[in-house]
């Protein structure tokens, strides 16, 4: 019996198109399920997040909420259109093979579902909300975004810097602005001949003139160390936690600061070392070649 594969061909194209057209309207069914999926998702995620607002829910919450509807949303789509082209698949198939393939997908995306688990983590906890000011392992911003898979931060020079939430979520991480209020310090020395006394009520003098810095927080100055060429004293004081706010205190401080101490007298000195002409302090000179011998000898 001769085979013709031409003719193999013929009839397998034939069967595909006659099954094509045999399922069209199926298919035209899920292509309009696949469009109305994201229509209906934002419906959802717009109403949800509304929702929410008005419960006064917080903005990492409500995000966290809005990007699972529309995965969910999607993988019910999905579903349905797989469900409506090929009738003889059940709900359960579908989600035995659904969770087949997320275990081979997991293992080629690793990084993908990690960032996106860190993502969750973070959106859910309380701690770091979008617009704190943070700083992880170099990177220093302010929170714009919190996706699902990666962070948003913008830098204090206007850069915006992608973060993966896996990188985030794994390394410490200060949270500046978590507080309303932070401390700042400043070192300020004074010359060994100063009064100190008269040198701590001259700075604490520049902080209580400071109109940046929080009256109702304490105010502290404090002698800290006797260094090598001045007395060392440590101003501490609060003020916003904001970046801008937090530069515009230090700026206050350290002006203030100056100008009480020229009022007072006080030098600030310049690193300075001292020369001794002390007999045990001379240099040992060292003799070389037979004049050392002769004296070994002698």
């Amino acid at each position: 019996m001769d085979i013709d594969p031409l003719e193999i061909i013929y009839d397998a194209a034939v069967a595909m198109a006659e099954g094509f057209l045999a399922n069209l309207p199926q298919i035209g069914i899920a292509l309009v399920v696949m469009v109305l999926t994201p229509l209906v998702s934002g419906l959802i995620r717009a109403l949800v997040a509304k929702v929410m607002k008005r419960a006064k829910v917080r903005r990492a919450l409500i995000t966290l909420a809005t990007n699972l509807i529309g995965i969910v949303s999607w993988i019910v789509g999905v579903a349905v259109a797989v469900i409506i082209i090929f009738p003889s698949v059940t709900p359960a198939q579908f989600i035995a093979g659904l969770g087949l393939t997320s275990v081979a997908i997991g293992f080629a995306f690793k990084d993908v579902f990690e960032n996106f688990l860190a993502g969750v983590i973070i959106l859910a906890r309380e701690k770091m909300q979008i617009g704190d000011v943070i700083e992880c392992e170099g990177v220093y911003g302010r929170i714009e975004n919190i996706w699902i898979r990666e962070t948003h931060v913008r830098r204090v020079d206007g850069e915006l810097v992608i973060v993966p939430n896996a990188f985030l979520f794994q390394n410490p991480l200060r949270i500046q602005t978590d507080a309303a209020d932070i401390r700042q310090e400043l070192v300020v020395g004074v010359d060994y001949d100063t009064d100190l006394p008269l040198a701590r009520d001259t700075l604490k003098a520049a902080l209580e003139s400071c109109e940046n810095v929080l009256k109702d927080k304490e105010r502290a100055v404090q002698c800290i160390e006797f260094g090598g060429s001045s007395i060392d004293f440590q101003m501490l004081w609060w003020c916003d936690s904001q970046p801008a706010s937090q530069r515009k205190a230090f700026d206050e401080v350290a002006f203030a600061v100056k100008r009480e101490l020229d009022k007072a007298g006080i030098t600030i000195p310049f690193p300075q070392s001292t020369l001794s002409f002390r007999p045990e302090a001379q240099p040992i000179t060292i003799a070389n070649g037979a004049a050392a011998n002769d004296r070994a000898e002698a």
